[in-house]
């Protein structure tokens, strides 16, 4: 299909980007990679009445440490995310994420920023900015705000970017002494997007406790979630297979899971158990405990399984 007439816009700074928004508010959508946006807009799923295109302003896809965290330009492509030596010393689990995403073109265009702001339930960074419990930051004509990751997705493609707002950087935590993050995805073979995927972070001590995890999961639910059931039950425990995968079991708890053509409810849920499983064990490795864990975790073959049909399934374009 051909997208409804809008009028196209191109402004050269943030300010003047803004200032655009201000006046247009919910008449208008932003354009950053465009791998979202596009696909909506052909199939008229998104009618917007401007569109702002924000890709050619400059200074916002830069990558720098600043104090204890990372910053992050939401104009940064995944490709930079993916190649960054910084974030691959400082924080390895953004790169792990960014490298899974799409394929090559998408990740030369496709930007986190824009990402992020779409929050498609099967997106890969949520998962991982809940895990390292980040900050984003979001600008209107009134000022800034500073979001938690925890607080920033509100259901199926909804945030609390508000009409007016333009998110800017994200900003990560260096990652700590004992720390070990992963990312581990079962995806799309399509679209590359998550049937499932698990980001963890895992701050362990030298004799194998978990003294601190973080469980990130994507792709399950209408949005992004923290496995608060399984951080629970694994906090401050000395770490044993048997343990991780009893945890592991609770990955959706308290989440509706989704069913559409890729995946039933059914097979969600015990996806949600096997990548957590994965992406927990990873993150114990790399923090230097190795944990002989009895595998319950078979490769996930969707054939198997049977599925449902929704009748609100979503299309699938190439991400942002």
């Amino acid at each position: 299909m051909i997208p409804s007439s809008f009028e196209y816009q191109a402004p050269k700074t943030l300010d003047e980007a803004l200032r655009l928004l201000g006046r247009h508010g919910d008449e208008a959508k932003i354009l950053a990679g465009g791998h979202s946006l596009l696909p909506l807009m052909k199939l008229r799923l998104a009618s917007p009445r401007y569109v702002i295109d924000i890709g050619h302003l400059r200074g916002l896809d830069y990558i720098r440490e600043d104090g204890d965290h990372i910053a992050i330009g939401a104009l940064a492509t995944h490709a930079q995310v993916a190649a960054s030596e910084l974030l691959r010393e400082k924080c390895p689990l953004l790169p792990e994420t960014a490298a899974q995403i799409g394929d090559m073109q998408v990740r030369n265009r496709g930007t986190i920023g824009g990402s992020l702001a779409h929050a498609d339930p099967a997106a890969d960074y949520p998962a991982a900015i809940l895990a390292l419990d980040a900050e984003l930051i979001v600008q209107s004509t009134s000022g800034k705000r500073t979001i938690p990751a925890a607080e920033f997705f509100v259901d199926l493609l909804s945030t609390q970017v508000r009409p007016g707002d333009i998110l800017t950087e994200i900003r990560v935590p260096a990652q700590r002494s004992g720390e070990g993050t992963a990312y581990c995805k079962f995806h799309q073979p399509a679209s590359g997007f998550a049937t499932v995927g698990a980001a963890a972070r895992v701050i362990a001590s030298k004799d194998g406790k978990i003294e601190d995890i973080a469980l990130g999961m994507t792709g399950v639910g209408s949005k992004a979630y923290r496995a608060s059931a399984v951080e629970k039950m694994l906090r401050g425990k000395q770490a044993s297979g048997e343990l991780i995968e009893s945890a592991c079991a609770k990955a959706a708890q308290g989440v509706e899971p989704l069913s559409d053509i890729f995946a039933s409810a059914e097979y969600r849920r015990a996806m949600a158990s096997v990548f957590a499983h994965r992406a927990i064990s990873a993150a114990l490795a790399r923090a230097g405990v190795h944990v002989n864990a009895k595998s319950a975790t078979a490769k996930p073959s969707p054939a198997k399984t049977p599925v449902k049909k929704s009748a609100a399934s979503k299309p699938k374009g190439k991400r942002k």
